[in-house]
């Protein structure tokens, strides 16, 4: 796959990843609906730059993977493949939340580096993120994949990381888009699924680049 193709590939899955529901998602919304726009867009600001280890030892992981292993990087497709089918499949199967509007959260004030902290640490100890990593990279990098564009592609997926949650911080601070963004998250979810579906089948049928 061509810089292009999997540049267009990437921004494709993974604003789709990062709309999906999950630890970050419940992190920077706590921060938004609790301690105001602010705070969560420093959270989302820690959750990029948290993105970048998995990047990191994701990229080069499985580049020395496909150089020399063509037996591993097929059960490491077997395994992403599958695993990304198993995320989707729970989109597919996601319920409406159930009502929290009673619910009471302690507003704490964090400094902006304790913010970053908060969404680092959330990123970094994410233990869906490096079959996730491994999976999306499985796609787009092959033997021939010069190094600076494994580096640009992580680059665009931590500012593409940052503007997700930088707008859901924003519509989250205004009550009424909040309100209806939780009424129909169950069908996001689902829709999400579906497309996670798609990709995890995608990885599964994609030829190693070793044959």
């Amino acid at each position: 796959m061509d810089f292009l193709q999997g540049f267009i590939v990437i921004t494709g899955v993974h604003l789709l990843a990062a709309a999906s529901p999950g630890p970050d998602f419940v992190l920077v919304t706590q921060q938004a609906l609790s301690n105001g726009k602010k705070a969560a867009l420093y959270c989302s600001l820690g959750i990029a730059l948290g993105l970048s280890i998995h990047i990191v030892y994701s990229a080069v992981g499985l580049a020395m993977v496909i150089a020399n292993s063509s037996a591993m990087l097929f059960g490491i497709k077997l395994l992403g493949g599958s695993y990304l089918t198993y995320l989707g499949i729970k989109g597919l199967l996601s319920k409406k939340a159930i009502s929290t509007k009673n619910t009471t959260v302690k507003t704490t004030i964090n400094s902006p580096s304790k913010s970053i902290g908060l969404g680092f640490l959330c990123n970094m100890l994410n233990p869906k993120a490096p079959l996730y990593f491994v999976a999306l990279f499985t796609v787009v990098i092959s033997p021939s994949t010069p190094p600076h564009h494994l580096a640009l592609y992580g680059v665009w997926m931590m500012f593409l990381q940052f503007m997700w949650f930088a707008f859901l911080s924003h519509a989250l601070s205004t009550p009424y888009i909040s309100k209806i963004f939780h009424r129909f998250s169950h069908c996001l979810d689902r829709v999400l699924g579906g497309a996670m579906i798609f990709l995890g089948l995608k990885v599964l049928l994609t030829r190693t680049a070793n044959g």
